[in-house]
């Protein structure tokens, strides 16, 4: 096959899961018609997941007669897929028969995920919905607190006796009717269902029938307390390399099962979470947002930002006759606090980040402290040398020259030092250190940066 070849299946496989502007604009003139054929046939062929895409891209108006002309189409693995900030207005559009029928395709942690972000109309209407026995269940996994093991676990599970052979555990799942859709792994349990070892579906179909279960058991095998937190089960799951994992209650006893699909869309929630609080957007910002819940959720730290940036400005007050006197400081320092504030947010990037993976610990605190603020000395004698240069050639001043070097070089350094201790002091106070610490670091950065140039400069060049 010739490399042009190559190159045009890879464009292919690429638009097979890009949800593309013509595709969108097919699905908008078919509502617009009110043609339920064609819409029907535009969206069999696409996942869930770009069904929910597109319920996101288009606005309320066209959403709300979508779903009403896709009917009985609807499939209830999309609204586990929707953006939380339009899952209810979806719910309340949709046929009530429609909604019964679409959840109850649903695994139960699934339809708890779908609860627990909805009024309580909402989730009555979608309880209704489910057979006796699902009810029970989800109602049994929404009594664990919020964001524990216990909400995020399917009570779907597929366990065996620890006595059992390779042949029983065949048979039993090939007669049982409600195994689940998808499962990786048979818990093994004791006569007090207690899980002692998972045995992966692979070993068992690769196993003569007279082999016993317990001869199979998988070496990393971790039990998750039902009311342990959703991060440290997603910490679990990927430090461990697990594919699932049983969860019991208080007593042991197997209750559940967490698969690593459901523990990846907490450690991306986790991850997107971090990104979106160090931007002082809000931790549940979406492009779905209304106008007003957008301005609410960025309107305090842009608040707090005006605080820090007030503190910096009356720094620069404080040396109001020397910038009069000597102009070119009132040109060069705001460089000195830009190179602060990224080599701060850098730093501060990084730690965050550890602090969230479990890298950055009390026992290497310090070291990484240590590399931060050399990290910073060596790159601020690297950008002091080229903009003492820069002051000597714009400005004709050698001292010029030397006074926004050695600033250069301060503000590195603390910038280094802010922006790994200030997230893990307050970790250690209980504050999120993604929310909390950029606003910080900043104002670190620029009265340093601000007072180190100003003050430098009033004490050597006038």
């Amino acid at each position: 096959m010739s490399s042009g070849d190559n190159i045009t299946g890879d464009q292919s496989q690429e638009d097979a899961y890009d949800l593309d502007r013509k595709m969108v604009a097919q699905v908008l003139e078919a509502v617009e018609q009110g043609d339920q054929q064609a819409l029907t046939e535009l969206l069999e062929d696409l996942h869930a997941a770009d069904i929910a895409d597109l319920l996101e891209q288009i606005d309320s108006d066209d959403r709300i007669s979508l779903i009403r002309l896709y009917d009985r189409e609807f499939d209830g693995e999309i609204l586990s897929e929707l953006d939380e900030s339009i899952r209810e207005e979806v719910i309340e559009t949709l046929n009530p028969l429609v909604l019964a029928d679409a959840v109850r395709e649903l695994e139960s942690d699934d339809v708890v995920d779908l609860l627990e972000d909805l009024e309580v109309p909402q989730q009555e209407a979608i309880l209704d919905a489910l057979e006796d026995a699902d009810r029970v269940a989800v109602e049994q996994s929404l009594s664990y607190p919020e964001n524990s093991a216990g909400r995020l676990m399917q009570r779907e599970v597929v366990m065996a006796p620890e006595h059992w052979n390779v042949g029983q555990a065949i048979d039993f799942m090939r007669n049982s009717d409600d195994l689940p859709d998808q499962f990786y792994h048979v818990v093994l349990v004791d006569p007090r269902l207690h899980p002692i070892g998972n045995v992966t579906l692979g070993r068992i179909m690769g196993a003569k029938r007279h082999v016993t279960l317990t001869d199979l058991v998988e070496d990393t095998f971790q039990v998750i307390p039902a009311d342990q937190d959703e991060e440290d089960v997603a910490y679990a799951f990927n430090q461990y390399h697990l594919i699932s994992a049983p969860v019991v209650d208080d007593e042991g006893r197997l209750v559940g099962v967490i698969t690593i699909d459901d523990a990846m869309i907490v450690l991306d929630e986790e991850h997107e979470e971090d990104i979106l609080r160090l931007a002082g957007v809000g931790e549940e910002s979406s492009l779905a947002d209304r106008v007003i819940e957008t301005t609410k959720r960025r309107f305090p730290w842009l608040a707090v930002n005006l605080v820090t940036a007030v503190l910096a400005s009356l720094v620069i007050a404080q040396f109001e006759a020397a910038i009069a006197q000597i102009v070119a400081l009132a040109v060069l320092m705001p460089i000195v606090a830009s190179m602060g504030g990224n080599a701060g947010t850098q730093s501060l990037t990084v730690a965050v980040r550890a602090i969230a993976t479990r890298d950055l610990t009390g026992s290497n605190v310090w070291r990484v402290i240590r590399r931060e603020v050399l990290v910073g000395l060596v790159n601020g004698v690297i950008f002091a040398i080229v903009m003492g240069l820069v002051g000597l050639a714009w400005f004709g001043s050698p001292m010029l020259g030397v006074v926004i070097a050695v600033a250069m070089v301060v503000n590195l350094v603390v910038a280094g030092l802010a922006g790994t201790v200030i997230p893990v002091l307050l970790e250690k106070i209980g504050i999120d250190p993604a929310l909390a610490s950029g606003a910080f670091v900043t104002t670190v950065t620029d009265v340093v940066g601000f007072f180190a140039f100003l003050g430098l400069a009033a004490v050597l060049l006038l």
